[in-house]
């Protein structure tokens, strides 16, 4: 019998987890840059023979370093703290209160600055003196109520300070009351105390190389003082099947040098050992209060099964390892296959790449109480979950966030499904959130709709929070207002990032650990870079239309600053190089089969010079560009005109003979990006 772990361990143990797959993501696309970085330096500072030559000896070092890390996985997983109970308290210290504007007091008047004005007589004079007075009582009354409606205010900003305070002082003192629970419990040798401790130990360690499984199965025997456990294991594709790439330039391609199948094998052997001598290592570490005298371990790869066919928990490598035993190794200098096999008397698979199991001695349901398991395919679907459900989990992220919010009454909501607060002073708030379980892009209907709620209750800011994504016409309606629009890719980072758990269908990968939008395909080799350059200081948004006659193809095929790339990667918004002000990449040998027309367009920032025109849009020019920005010619552009916003700067149109042909453009729309977008099919308003 089996359940999943809802203890405050399991929680803290699950958010370390989901905190750092969120760091790897980073780090990934870090890296990723810094390579694109280097590529571009040196395809700029080289032929293309240099630079091909170079991305193989990159990749070569990839390969290698990924070996290097496989190699040292014990030693450097033996260098990481020890996990300790007293890392899971949290601290009861809150935020100072911050008046804000509210603590700065209302400047009385001066009564010495109310002189009577004028007065030739002594009659005009007393008048004056009379208007004087009448103009410092009102003056210091008016001051007086606003100082006493700033000391209202400032006190009860102090007031929900104090309750918020005291709020998070009651939450962290349960969660470190749960913790002494739990850690009370774990010396009193209750099993599921200490199954949920040192699941944590394993589920939450930074010891593991990026991408390595973490699900573990865990029971413990209070009579014999062991612990029982499966953990997966990486497959046996965590070991780099290349072992060097070279550039061949007959060829113009890059050739893989293959590893040798028993070099391959052997390295895996190696890291299946590792791994198991690291649990072992990283549990007896963790186990401070002496429980444990011993831990039966089984590693397992979930595969399929050769001889059923079917998905199953393969087990390769399994051993019982006293701790008075363990504590007698070096692991930093054994060999780890000997180690395991040799001095614990474990078993390892002679052939794990063909998936050859070993019989596990003792197995966690063997034990006779409940199982706890952590990790695997358990995070909800937010596809699948109950709609009152979900909208109770976005209520629990704005909590999390630091807000207020409460879900709302099914029945006569008006249209918000959370009510929520930002304490914030300044900045914060009333917002009004609706949630949306689609599968498919919010329509722009729903943002307009939005947008009337939030008018209409008179809330500072309207959020709406899908499962799915939207379209250009969602993001250009909600420019400039206060909407804020998250998607089912930044529903599930946020969840993650805060300690909750979603998952969209089947993936497993949080959306940062995913390709970015930007990233959905890779850019052909033939292209242009079109740069864009004018006269005057108004800023403008430069954006491109891939269309049939005068259609965009989908909303994905209008690139602008919410959607800087087509599907296809045939268009993409790029960083301008002086003199340009604006750039986009385009390779017309590319674009879909239907397409006929690339348009491009130009329109005023409405949130950078919102009472902008295009009176000040001369001297401008399109300059076309080969990848490494020499300019191969121009294209001149109209001006723009006074009360026009947005303006078509030109058309490249598909010619029967193959060719591509610039068509002047010139057309202004006085309402601006919305108008235009409007006029080739894309839904605003």
């Amino acid at each position: 019998m089996s359940r999943r772990s809802a203890g405050l361990v399991g929680v803290w143990a699950e958010t370390q987890r989901q905190q750092q797959r969120q760091m790897e993501a980073e780090a990934r696309q870090r890296r990723e840059e810094a390579r694109q970085a280097r590529a571009h330096q040196r395809f700029a500072a080289h032929g293309h023979r240099e630079f091909r030559q170079a991305e193989a000896r990159r990749r070569t070092e990839e390969l290698e370093a990924q070996v290097a890390t496989l190699q040292g996985l014990l030693a450097t997983g033996c260098q990481a703290p020890a996990f300790r109970a007293s890392s899971l308290m949290r601290s009861e210290e809150t935020t100072p209160f911050d008046p804000g504007p509210l603590a700065w007091p209302v400047r009385m008047p001066d009564q010495g600055q109310y002189q009577a004005q004028g007065g030739w007589t002594a009659s005009r004079r007393a008048q004056a003196q009379a208007e004087a007075r009448a103009r410092f009582e009102r003056d210091w009354h008016a001051a007086q109520a606003a100082e006493a409606q700033r000391q209202q205010q400032l006190a009860a900003a102090q007031r929900d300070h104090e309750r918020g305070a005291e709020a998070q002082r009651s939450e962290v003192r349960r969660h470190n009351a749960g913790i002494a629970e739990v850690t009370a419990g774990v010396r009193r040798g209750e099993p599921d105390s200490v199954v949920e401790y040192f699941s944590a130990a394993l589920y939450s360690s930074t010891a593991w190389p990026e991408g390595f499984p973490r699900q573990v199965a865990a029971a413990f025997d209070p009579a014999a003082r062991q612990l029982v456990l499966d953990w997966e294991m990486p497959g046996y594709d965590v070991v780099p099947e290349a072992k060097s790439v070279r550039y061949v330039p007959a060829q113009d391609q890059d050739k893989e040098t293959p590893r040798p199948v028993t070099q391959r094998r052997a390295l895996y052997r190696e890291v299946l050992a590792q791994s198991a001598l690291l649990v072992l290592h990283q549990l007896f570490t963790a186990d401070d209060c002496g429980i444990l005298d011993s831990v039966a371990l089984n590693g397992f790869v979930d595969a399929h099964d050769p001889a059923t066919g079917r998905q199953a928990h393969i087990v390769l490598a399994t051993v019982m390892a006293q701790r008075t035993v363990f504590a007698e190794l070096y692991l930093e200098q054994v060999d780890p296959v000997s180690c395991l096999t040799d001095a614990l008397r474990g078993q390892l698979a002679t052939r794990p790449d063909q998936l050859t199991a070993v019989r596990p001695s003792r197995q966690p349901q063997d034990v006779g109480n409940h199982v706890i398991t952590h990790g695997g395919d358990e995070e909800p679907d937010l596809y699948e979950m109950d709609p009152i459900a979900f909208e109770s989990l976005v209520a629990d992220l704005f909590r999390a966030m630091g807000m207020q919010a409460v879900t709302t009454q099914r029945s006569h909501d008006g249209g918000v499904d959370v009510d929520a607060l930002d304490p914030t002073p300044i900045r914060g708030g009333k917002i009004v959130v609706q949630v949306k379980r689609y599968r498919s892009t919010v329509p722009p209907t729903a943002v307009r709709d939005l947008y009337g709620t939030v008018q209409d209750v008179g809330a500072n800011k309207g959020v709406l929070v899908t499962t799915s994504g939207f379209g250009p016409g969602s993001h250009t309606f909600a420019r400039g207002k206060p909407l804020e629009l998250i998607s089912g890719a930044e529903l599930v980072d946020l969840l993650h990032r805060h300690g909750l758990r979603g998952r969209l269908g089947e993936g497993r990968l949080s959306p940062a650990a995913q390709p970015a939008p930007s990233a959905r395909a890779t850019p052909p080799d033939d292209y242009n870079v079109l740069g864009m350059r004018w006269t005057g200081n108004v800023v403008l948004d430069v954006c491109a239309l891939v269309c049939h006659g005068n259609r965009v193809l989908s909303e994905e095929h209008f690139v602008f600053f919410n959607n800087p790339q087509t599907p296809d990667g045939s268009v993409c918004a790029v960083s301008a190089q002086a003199p340009d002000k604006a750039a986009m990449r385009v390779s017309f040998d590319a674009l879909p089969q239907q397409a006929d027309r690339f348009v491009l367009v130009a329109a005023v920032d409405p949130e950078v010079n919102p009472d902008a025109d295009l009176s000040g849009f001369t001297d401008a020019c399109i300059r076309l560009l080969d990848p490494a920005r020499t300019e191969l010619g121009r294209l001149e552009v109209s001006d723009g005109r006074s009360g026009e916003t947005a303006l078509v700067l030109g058309s490249f149109r598909h010619r029967s003979n193959g060719d591509w042909d610039f068509v002047l453009g010139g057309k202004g729309y006085p309402g601006g990006l919305e108008q235009l977008v409007q006029e080739y099919g894309i839904e605003v308003e």
